[in-house]
């Protein structure tokens, strides 16, 4: 089972990644929170490259680095956009200020609660994306970019994630602890509330599409 889990893990959120680029390149715009993408590309650069984890992980690990390359394009292609309030000179140095940032800060963090592995960070970053993407949803008042796609399968490939954790016949009983609990929970819950929330405020697009209210009114209710 562990090994099962492991590939969905792998499958399910590839398939996340490549629904994210596909919306992002459609609508114009970017589907992954600019501070999760920097997080998640300096976790996935280091234990591809820095660290690379062993066997089918580290496949895993180099095909959503490449992913998360067509993301990031998306993010400097579209971006600025999406930061009104920020003059355009500044978002590609705002953006490298980010990036430069969030990959010392993963490897500190994977080196200080994880002895420089990736299994606290991993979960942890993700459950900081996973309210990043619920706020992302209030603060757009649409779900441009996004989909109940890129929900789904985000909370199966999380779900996956934390089941092969659980399931792992060789797992290190470091791992058997309450905050792991704690981060597997987190997750499920934000996942299965974000999951809810793209399908509610695409209803909602529907009805204002279909000429059914007005938007203000579809979106609140």
């Amino acid at each position: 089972m562990h090994t099962a889990f492991l590939l969905g893990t792998g499958f399910f959120w590839s398939v996340a990644y490549a629904l994210l680029i596909r919306a992002g390149l459609r609508e114009r715009t970017f589907g992954m929170p600019v501070v999760a993408f920097a997080t998640n590309i300096s976790w996935e650069f280091m234990f591809a490259f820095v660290r690379p984890s062993s066997g089918v992980m580290q496949v895993i690990n180099i095909v959503w680095f490449c992913f998360d390359l067509a993301i990031g394009y998306t993010v400097v292609r579209f971006g600025r956009a999406e930061f009104p309030y920020l003059p355009d000179r500044l978002f590609l140095p705002a953006l490298a200020v980010l990036l430069a940032l969030a990959y010392p800060g993963m490897n500190y963090a994977s080196e200080q609660f994880d002895e420089g592995v990736g299994a606290i960070t991993a979960f942890g970053s993700n459950l900081a994306m996973s309210g990043m993407f619920l706020a992302m949803l209030a603060a757009r008042r649409g779900t441009r970019g996004q989909s109940v796609g890129i929900a789904v399968t985000k909370l199966l490939g999380t779900a996956c994630a934390s089941l092969s954790m659980l399931t792992d016949p060789d797992g290190d009983p470091r791992y058997d602890n309450a905050l792991m609990y704690y981060l597997y929970l987190g997750c499920l819950l934000l996942d299965l509330a974000y999951v809810y929330a793209v399908f509610a405020v695409r209803r909602a697009e529907r009805i204002v599409d279909a000429g059914g209210v007005p938007a203000q009114s579809a979106l609140q209710g």
